[in-house]
């Protein structure tokens, strides 16, 4: 059985984590499929925007501790196995696409920290956020101190990370972290009518956005000023923009090309 599926919808990459019986817990082969399937969707001009989800009514259950206490016993380089897992989340932030997290059930851990990492959170009714680490005398490896922090407040992240309870989905949805909670049953569907929405929006204006809308947590406001200048003179030159400015003075939809 393939530990992730990988399906498309146009121009929207599915991508599906499926260890249903571990919760779709990352052990090492899941965590290097994630990798390849994410660096092929990255660098493929005709995916404009990823979903990534989990299959069996569960996002993603953390590393699959098992598997990381042999490792440990056997005596092997834990800070390769961690740099394996910390590469998808440099994937999914650092991509020039949007990438939604679809998330139903579980997203515990590592889990929440895959989730915290995409552009967007869509949220079915019985799921959850945990950053769950203290419970087991460790903290996030993920990402989840920096985007808890950017995401909610250095006061609500503390109290998030350092109790590590369950955060459900309409709590996740007033928090900021998610942006729509919809019945299971329709929540696949909710995450491919964004990524659908997104991916007919203008790839050059989408991933300038992406980018500078992230870096700007970090530096002043002439930074940022900056920044956009720097972006919107190479916009203006794009033929996106023309295509944009055709459609709107023909009240047509306009038809992007990422150039």
């Amino acid at each position: 059985m393939a530990v992730l599926l990988e399906e498309r919808r146009g121009a929207v990459a599915v991508l599906s984590l499926n260890r249903p019986a571990a919760l779709n817990a990352l052990d090492a082969e899941l965590v290097g499929a994630l990798s390849r399937v994410l660096e092929s969707a990255v660098s493929d001009p005709g995916v404009r925007t990823i979903v990534l989800t989990g299959t069996g009514g569960a996002f993603c259950s953390g590393a699959d501790l098992k598997e990381a206490l042999r490792d440990l016993d056997a005596g092997l380089a834990l800070g390769e196995r961690l740099a394996a897992f910390q590469k998808n989340v440099r994937l999914i932030v650092g991509c020039d696409k949007p990438v939604i997290a679809a998330v139903d059930g579980a997203a515990v851990g590592f889990g929440a920290d895959l989730a915290l990492a995409c552009d967007l959170r869509v949220l079915s009714e019985r799921a959850y956020l945990q950053e769950k680490f203290v419970g087991i005398g460790l903290m996030p490896d993920g990402g989840g101190t920096f985007h808890l922090a950017r995401l909610v407040g250095l006061g609500r992240a503390l109290e998030l990370l350092l109790l590590g309870e369950r955060i459900e989905a309409t709590r996740a949805v007033e928090l900021g972290l998610a942006l729509r909670v919809v019945p299971e049953a329709q929540l696949l569907e909710e995450a491919l009518a964004l990524a659908e929405r997104l991916a007919d929006g203008p790839p050059l204006a989408l991933a300038a956005i992406k980018h500078a809308t992230r870096k700007s947590l970090d530096g002043t406001l002439e930074d940022a000023l900056a920044r956009e200048a720097s972006g919107q003179t190479a916009l203006l030159q794009s033929a996106d923009l023309r295509e944009g400015v055709v459609a709107w003075t023909a009240r047509r939809k306009a038809r992007f090309t990422g150039r």
